[in-house]
């Protein structure tokens, strides 16, 4: 049986991009950043809500930018 998608609020996922190459680039458009990779060039957009729990779909499609599954991203959670 498959694991339950992980729920995780900008903290985890900011620190996930970073262990991944990412790099915060520029604030867009209210508490949202924009974070980049330059050796592929790949960007994503992580919505900065504190400590709120990002949405399954919103987070769904960052991991899909990142190119990383919801296991592996469980497995970069544990590993802090």
């Amino acid at each position: 049986m498959g694991l339950k998608f992980p729920a995780s609020n900008y903290r985890d996922v900011a620190r996930i991009a970073k262990k991944l190459g990412f790099y915060f680039y520029r604030q867009a458009k209210g508490s949202h950043e924009i974070w980049r990779r330059d050796e592929d060039g790949r960007q994503t957009t992580i919505p900065n809500h504190g400590s709120k729990i990002i949405k399954r779909r919103t987070l769904k499609s960052i991991l899909e930018d990142f190119q990383i599954s919801a296991e592996q991203f469980i497995k970069f959670k544990k590993d802090k």
